[in-house]
């Protein structure tokens, strides 16, 4: 069990506010907020932000502590470590990563789906951060269903996405893309796209096998999110199918029809910090303007949650108070966990006190999850 600490000084994120005041931390909880008796450690934390720890959905960085360059392989769980050190460094408690079971060979493939699960089984309790799996299923990866179906069944996986890349148009962006995926399937342009041409063929199987599915996500009790919807109409089916998670929808009129009906919506945190989509979708600073967001992730760069939050705040476009909902209490809520993302007492004690006097470049001066004290980068301020 995690020590007793007692993090003072603070402005700590309490009730939809910021105010100054003593946070108290037992058997890995918080256990009081105001209450000044604590005798245990204490983390000094005069002049920073005291904040709940973030909860990331969805991230496949780790995919290049795996994979750093095409064909380059390192074992999975080498990479999962540095991973690791990566998210908490990053004010990142909860890490989901977004593993992706695809109908493509190597880094994406079943096979390597089935030895991160492994690994991730293998090592989470050696792991800072609470890990966590967001399967990515690949929809016209139909010889697998039936072991995604198993491992829904057994809970090995703690969020199920419906995703489908399948290349169909042949446009510019469409053939580097191609080339892209081959490369990272270890195939040849030309077998890839014999690859890609046999499984169009069978089309018309998935929509029953994502509905076969999405039964077994709800039977196992696993959120499932829908990724890349395109229209009003995609998200109608999903959400019909009980998902209630849009992925990085494509479409203004797609996040509209989400958000009228409740639903969560995930967005890319890089987007926010980048100031735009990296492929020319929708902005996600804008959509949170206008109320069609409730979660930011990391998707592809771990930094990117702390930066995205602040950069809000910076820009005008959200108070920090709001800004931080998006990565750890509305992000806590689309993945069904109600122990974490605020700092309320009788909850875990999963936190981070944070640098913010640069909105620019916050910084992470130290992570807790369940209590533990994970990453600190100034020791001074314990005694």
């Amino acid at each position: 069990m995690s020590e007793a600490v007692r993090i003072q000084g603070g402005s700590v994120l309490a009730g939809g506010a910021f105010v100054e005041t003593t946070l108290t931390i037992e058997d890995g909880r918080i256990a009081a907020l105001g209450a000044n008796t604590h005798k245990g450690r204490t983390l000094d934390a005069q002049g920073l932000y005291v904040l709940p720890g973030i909860v990331d959905i969805h991230g496949d960085a780790f995919e290049r502590q795996l994979m750093p360059r095409p064909g380059v392989h390192f074992p999975a769980a080498m990479g999962l470590k540095d991973s690791d050190r990566q998210a908490i460094a990053n004010g990142i408690t909860t890490v989901f990563h977004g593993v992706t079971a695809s109908w493509e060979p190597g880094l994406r493939s079943i096979d390597n789906a089935r030895a991160i699960v492994t690994a991730v089984e293998d090592l989470k309790d050696n792991l800072a951060a609470d890990t966590r799996l967001h399967l990515r299923y690949e929809a016209f990866n139909l010889d697998a269903e039936a072991e995604v179906a198993d491992w829904l069944a057994a809970r090995r996986i703690d969020m199920l996405g419906f995703n489908d890349h399948m290349i169909w148009e042949n446009t510019p962006p469409r053939v580097r893309k191609l080339s892209q995926m081959a490369e990272r399937a270890g195939l040849s342009p030309e077998d890839f796209t014999a690859l890609v041409e046999r499984l169009r063929g069978r089309a018309e199987e998935v929509p029953a096998a994502t509905e076969r599915l999405a039964a077994a996500a709800r039977a196992g009790g696993v959120p499932t999110l829908s990724h890349d919807d395109m229209s009003p109409e995609q998200r109608r089916w999903f959400r019909a199918r009980d998902c209630r998670v849009a992925e990085f929808p494509t479409t203004i009129e797609t996040a509209e029809e989400a958000t009228a009906a409740g639903d969560d919506i995930v967005l890319g945190a890089p987007n926010v910090v980048r100031g735009g989509s990296h492929v020319g979708w929708i902005n996600a600073a804008d959509m949170i303007a206008r109320g069609f967001c409730t979660v930011l992730a990391s998707d592809y760069y771990y930094p990117a949650p702390l930066l995205a939050a602040f950069r809000l705040a910076a820009d005008g476009i959200a108070p920090l108070t709001q800004a931080w909902t998006y990565v750890a209490a509305s992000a806590a809520r689309a993945a069904r966990l109600n122990d974490r993302g605020t700092l309320t007492p009788g909850l875990r004690a999963d936190l981070i006190v944070v640098d913010g006097s640069s909105l620019a470049t916050p910084n992470v001066v130290a992570t807790l999850v369940q209590g533990r004290i994970v990453h600190l980068t100034e020791p001074d301020r314990l005694h």
